[in-house]
């Protein structure tokens, strides 16, 4: 399984005869998804599962990876909506197709964001933070999962929308950027609860928005960004399980398709499944399928309005 963040899974090949590799860096929550998922197949299946990450180009080394593997339902991918439906928007020349360069498995999970900030920076609300950045151009700088990441994309659209100035900082996935958040190098970041939840509990961040539709249940007393003065604003990231391209005109093979209900098992059980904050309902391939469709017309739009442009 390839993740980095894509994941793979590679049954029945002992784990010394690969190097191990990631599309997403160890330790990240797609590293813990997938290592939960890969460990739950591997019992249903009665079969070693190897677990590689192959980091890289924005998610693109790992996702091409698994796009030009053999369709035999033994190699599989699990990444965030960056490989399907962002990165086609970002670069000319993939040498896979986001949305059609594989077969639908499942969508795992879904992941909201908030809007996190250094204890230094003076601002206890979403308003006061943007009338900071707009009295103080460039003064501010904030953390991103690396360039033409969903995060640097919508934190990009965000200040365009506000007509305010800061400063991106990309990182080599959340780890880094959130060490440095804690550190003051950087004053804010758009990431997921799970990473910065516990630091704000213990003063050592301050959370001032969530960027959902709805307020999150575990964090009733947080305002959303669209509350505070962006009506409509909404961001966050989930995370797909799918198969390489099926070439076969008359479809996958069983392999691949039986394993949407072993990932859909193995998920629900895992810590970082209950710690998503928004639950997601199991998705059909077909669903799986629509959805993308509609993601990938979402994210352009989202795109093209930041002004995020990568060669």
């Amino acid at each position: 399984m390839r993740t980095g963040h894509c994941v793979s899974f590679q049954p029945a090949i002992p784990f010394t005869d690969r190097q191990n590799r990631r599309p997403h860096l160890a330790g990240g929550a797609t590293d813990a998804l997938s290592r939960q998922i890969g460990a739950r197949l591997s019992e249903l299946r009665g079969q070693p599962v190897i677990v590689e990450n192959k980091p890289g180009a924005n998610q693109i080394i790992g996702a091409e990876c698994v796009a030009k593997s053999a369709p035999d339902g033994n190699t599989l991918l699990v990444s965030d909506a960056s490989s399907f439906v962002i990165n086609p928007h970002l670069y000319t020349n993939m040498a896979y197709d986001g949305r059609r360069g594989f077969t639908p498995i499942t969508v795992l999970v879904r992941f909201p964001w908030v809007v996190a900030v250094h204890p230094s920076v003076p601002a206890d609300t979403f308003q006061e933070l943007v009338a900071y950045a707009r009295a103080r151009p460039g003064a501010l700088s904030y953390g991103s999962f690396g360039l033409g990441s969903s995060a640097h994309i919508s934190v990009d659209y965000l200040k365009k929308l506000l007509g305010i100035d800061i400063v991106h900082v990309p990182y080599k996935g959340a780890g880094p950027a959130v060490t440095d958040l804690l550190g003051g190098q950087i004053q804010m970041m758009m990431v997921t609860p799970l990473l910065v939840e516990p630091h704000a509990r213990a003063g050592k961040l301050r959370l001032l928005a969530a960027a959902t539709r709805e307020r999150i249940a575990r964090l009733p007393g947080l305002p959303t960004v669209s509350e505070s003065g962006v009506a409509g604003y909404e961001a966050g990231t989930w995370f797909a399980l799918v198969g390489a391209r099926r070439h076969a005109p008359r479809g996958e093979p069983r392999a691949v398709c039986g394993c949407e209900e072993s990932a859909e098992r193995a998920g629900v059980q895992g810590e970082v499944r209950r710690q998503a904050v928004v639950r997601n309902r199991r998705h059909t391939p077909e669903e799986f399928a629509a959805f993308l469709g509609t993601e990938y017309e979402r994210w352009e739009k989202v795109v093209r309005l930041s002004g995020v442009k990568l060669e």
